[in-house]
């Protein structure tokens, strides 16, 4: 039979020529029939409903179900066990990727034939789990009302108990997230019928179990407070909120505003939602609720957030006006929120432009709702003319609009006024402005420690401080593509213009949080270091393109534009590349590599020797208080002892060496000692090479940033188990490495590895080194020789001709410091300083760059000490001599910046240009409000704060003053000043001198 109702079903027939042959089986099989051939029917009629494609099929498939559920009972109850509906309800019915809708509407149809069969108690447990953990799951508010309609019509599977409360709070989290995806009037009113359906199945459990409504609001009041960075929870929650009896109002709100475990900021995001609920056109009480919390505010004086509500508020609220269906409920919350906020006219005057709209098209509705609508805003608007009387020209528009409407007596406005005001309290708050908290007086803003974090902070505080990239950073418009580019773009427009002396980074630290590390540990500050740059990257070459100003900029030629426009902002930032060659001893055959970095990781020299072998093709020197520059004759360079040791490469030209040095000040054409000296004379004949050793090689326990530079870039051997497998040789052999700096960052970033690994301890043990740091140091770069030429002939410093090197200059701008024996512990601080090109604005771009000035270089420019939230002066000095006072204290992460017109690259001048034409960057209107709004409450946490002090001190005994006679010189009986009752400009009982 089975067989034939299929393919009666699948047949094109037309559907009454079906219709008649299915009734025909469906008739045959109300007749007794053997458990196989109902099994059969009971899976073919399962299949139909579940997984027909049309409603046809469906209805066929529900019609034999209820003929075998009424007339094959034992058979149905068989086939609709518990094992069979919990394989329904977690794995689903039909193929993959297409899982039937129906499932919940096939066990509310097979329920009503089980109810009195002995497994019926078996299904209600399984049900009461399994619809916790769809709640659990957030369904579709589809798929919700389908649970509430199978709870409701079968209250038997409600989860009882505990898991009764739970299943509220999670029902009432899946409204939260109810959203109508359409706009058309059906769609609407199909999804305002299934938050009914749903919030009416919380109704009904608050009915019958009363002791789950407080847990259940506790539940609400935790969605709508939520402060993180998230979308805004639905106003379906106000379908929840309209069947909370109004007598537990009082308590509910007395509870809420007197709970100090709630933030300011949480309960101005709740009020500000539920405010939001004004327009939800089902919702009943919500406005009772909504003024209830406002006077509840202020009962409890927390007028800084009844303040930033109102302003923010009320122009969406009357807004809602316009329509009939919610205008009720939006103007009862109008009515409070103007006839309260009495300290100012700010909010009345935010509605002007929208007041003569308003009333024109309430005239022309012309229904009851509208006449009675526009008689109370009438009212309202000449008490606010009374209480903001001097505005004639603007209310000019406004008085027009109404003069046709009933004015009230001046007894029915004060009446009104008196009612609803907050207290007179907003003059005394003014005296508090004057002495806010602000930042530092460094004008920094610090980061808040979330618990170990300090190592994000201090990377956080060194990239806010490289200006070139804050300024990329804050003008990038293209935020959609890049999260959490604008986190970070947003968390420096805090740290930029807030008025905070620290903010929280939570938003950030949750977004670039590296999955692997563990939360509340230490961690490595250099690893989080390259993980957000890597995803910055990342970000930026899967979405749009940034261009910045370049693309503007008429000073880069096609071929550069289009070379540097496809780079990312990490790339243009902090990019540089690197050749590793290695060079097989017995062929002499050269394999080469270039590859990116974004830092440089600086191993230390083994403690027997400074350097690995001889020295870098390159040695790297720096410029600290002492003056030092290459040697004058670069022939010199061309004979040292590494060059003829280093045989020839193939296809490569002759590399002598050039120093990695660190600088100091002087004239073009000064002569220079390069040992640093100015006492101390060179021999010309005297190899440079060993004369930089003999200034490099410093006593074992003293080594230099240099130092670390030679051995990186110094050649290794590759010898014994490291041979080198020689693809011309065809076999393993002895070679030699060496890698080359070919393209030097904008921003260089140098970690010092001073965490290595003991197997003794099975532990990774801290290098406690002092590591001397250059101010500014001179790096090495391997140019093309058409590069070199053009840089020698546009007169660039360091340029070696036909040498295939140039020496490119960084300034140090940061340097992060770890306190502490071990990476897993101890504590991260940065010293940080403004690097900004030091070019003349006026100077001509093709002529040799003026050398800087002592200040412009050096010590004379301003340092900061970023600590977690403290933020202080520093200086040059404090950053050499740290790990002298404190031996766990050392460098770990250094910052340099490339001076311009030292590479033949243009983008470094195209970023100091626009620079200078564009000034600070401008941020966009939605984060200048957010800012705007994070100061105004700034403001209103600290005239919280006041108040508190203020009502202390207050009550405490204003006389006898036990203390004031041991304080006090007799002398000074007769001084205003201090402490005295004439300080402060009154006496003992003066609000402002109690507090000052």
């Amino acid at each position: 039979m089975d067989k034939i109702l299929e393919a009666v079903v699948m047949s094109s027939y037309p559907n009454n020529v079906k219709q008649g042959l299915v009734r025909r089986v469906i008739e045959a099989a109300k007749q007794p029939m053997d458990s196989e051939q109902c099994w059969s029917m009971l899976e073919l009629s399962t299949k139909l409903y579940l997984t027909g494609d049309t409603k046809y099929k469906r209805e066929v498939g529900k019609e034999v179900l209820e003929v075998y559920g009424h007339y094959h009972p034992e058979e149905f109850e068989e086939f609709f066990n518990v094992r069979f509906l919990l394989s329904l309800l977690q794995e689903g019915y039909g193929p993959l990727g297409k899982r039937s809708h129906y499932v919940l509407d096939y066990i509310q149809l097979g329920l009503q034939f089980v109810l009195e069969s002995p497994s019926a108690n078996s299904i209600f447990s399984l049900l009461r789990i399994e619809v916790l953990r769809k709640v659990c799951e957030r369904p579709s508010p589809k798929q919700c009302a389908k649970i509430s309609k199978l709870l409701t019509q079968h209250p038997q599977c409600i989860p009882t108990g505990k898991h009764q409360l739970l299943f509220c709070q999670q029902l009432i989290r899946c409204i939260g997230q109810f959203q109508c995806v359409s706009e058309g009037e059906e769609e609407i009113m199909e999804f305002l019928e299934q938050v009914n359906k749903v919030s009416g199945l919380l109704q009904r459990i608050w009915r019958t179990q009363t002791s789950a409504i407080l847990p259940s609001l506790k539940e609400l009041f935790t969605i709508i407070s939520s402060t993180e960075e998230q979308e805004a929870p639905s106003n379906a929650l106000a379908s929840v909120v309209q069947f909370v009896p109004l007598e537990l109002m009082d308590g509910v709100i007395r509870n809420l505003t007197n709970d100090d475990s709630i933030t300011d900021v949480q309960m101005m995001m709740a009020i500000g939602r539920m405010i939001d609920w004004v327009s939800w056109p089902l919702g009943k009480n919500i406005d009772k609720w909504i003024i209830a919390l406002l006077k509840g505010l202020a009962a409890v004086k927390k007028f800084s957030i009844l303040i930033e509500v109102t302003l923010s508020k009320i122009e969406k609220v009357f807004s809602k006006l316009l329509y009939p269906i919610v205008r009720e409920g939006a103007l009862s919350v109008l009515q409070y929120m103007l006839l309260s906020f009495q300290h100012s006219h700010e909010a009345f005057h935010l509605l002007l432009p929208h007041i003569p709209r308003l009333v024109a098209s309430l005239k022309k509705e012309n229904s009851n709702s509208a006449t009675s609508s526009l008689e109370q805003l009438a009212e309202l608007i000449h008490c606010m003319f009374f209480r903001f009387s001097g505005f004639p020209d603007l209310y000019e528009p406004v008085l027009e609009a109404v003069k046709a409407l009933p004015i009230p007596n001046e007894d029915r406005i004060k009446h009104l006024l008196g009612q609803n005001a907050w207290t007179s309290q907003k003059n005394e708050l003014a005296n508090f402005y004057p002495r806010l908290a602000s930042k530092s007086e460094t004008g920094k803003i610090g980061l808040i420690n979330l618990g170990n974090t300090c190592y994000m902070n201090s990377i956080i505080q060194s990239l806010f401080m490289a200006s070139d990239f804050r300024h990329s950073v804050l003008n990038l418009t293209e935020g959609n593509s890049q999260p959490l580019m604008t986190k970070l773009q947003w968390l420096f427009a805090f740290l930029e213009h807030s008025q905070r002396p620290a903010i929280s980074p939570e938003s950030f630290l949750s977004a670039s949080w590296p999955p692997w590390f563990t939360p509340g540990a230490q961690q490595d500050c250099s690893e989080y270091l390259k993980y957000l740059l890597d995803r910055l990257h990342e970000e930026e070459k899967t979405g749009k393109r940034i261009y910045q100003k370049l693309k503007e900029s008429s000073l880069m030629s096609q071929a550069v534009e289009h070379h540097y426009l496809n780079k990312t902002l990490i790339e243009k930032m902090f990019g540089g590349k690197m050749m590793t060659k290695i060079r097989c001893l017995k062929c002499l055959n050269v394999s080469s590599r270039e590859e990116a970095f974004t830092d440089l990781s600086l191993a230390f020299p083994p403690s027997d020797r400074n350097v690995r072998g001889n020295t870098s093709v390159l040695p790297v020197e720096e410029i600290g208080p002492q003056f030092i520059e290459p040697p004058e004759n670069a022939g010199q360079l061309m004979d040292s002892p590494w060059i003829q040791r280093k045989a020839p490469m193939a296809s490569d030209h002759a590399a002598p060496s050039v120093s990695v040095e660190t600088l100091g000040f002087q004239e073009p054409g000064e002569a220079a000692n390069p040992i640093g000296g100015n006492d101390v004379g060179v021999d010309a004949a005297k190899d440079p090479l060993s004369t930089f050793r003999e200034q490099a090689c410093a006593p074992k326990d003293s080594r230099s940033v240099p130092d670390l530079i030679n051995y990186f870039l110094s050649p290794e051997r590759l010898t014994a188990e490291n041979k080198y497998h020689c693809e011309k040789c065809a076999s393993l052999q002895d070679a030699e490495k060496v890698a080359e700096l070919t393209e030097g960052p904008h921003y260089l970033i140098l970690t010092l590895l001073r965490f290595s690994f003991d197997p003794r301890t099975m532990k990774r043990k801290k290098i406690l080194d002092n590591v001397s740091i250059p101010v500014v140091l001179k790096l090495p770069i391997l140019v093309a020789p058409e590069e070199t030429e053009d840089v020698c002939q546009r007169g660039k410093d360091g340029a070696v001709p036909g040498s295939g090197f140039m020496t490119v200059v960084y300034d140090l701008c940061s340097v992060v410091v770890h306190s502490g024996i071990s990476s897993e512990s101890g504590h991260y601080y940065c010293y940080s300083r403004e690097c900004t090109d030091t070019i003349p604005h006026g100077q001509p771009r093709d002529g040799a760059p003026k050398p800087a000035s002592d200040k412009q270089l050096d010590f004379e420019i301003q340092w900061y000490l970023f600590n977690d939230t403290r933020v202080s002066f520093s200086s040059f000095e404090s950053v050499s001599n740290v790990t002298s006072f404190f031996p766990k204290d050392t460098a770990y992460v250094l910052f340099y910046r490339q001076r311009p017109g030292r590479q033949s690259c243009l983008l470094h001048e195209a970023l100091a240009e626009a620079g200078r034409l564009h000034g600070e960057p401008s941020l966009h209107k939605d984060l200048m409000e957010a800012i705007s709004k994070d100061n105004i409450l700034f403001l209103q946490e600290q005239e919280k704060e006041a108040r508190n002090r203020a009502a202390y001190i207050s009550a405490l005994p204003k006389s006898p003053l036990w203390w004031r006679d041991l304080d006090r010189d007799k002398d000074d009986d007769s001084s205003s000043g201090g402490c005295s009752p004439a300080a402060g400009g009154g006496g003992s009982g003066s609000f402002h001198g109690l507090v000052f």
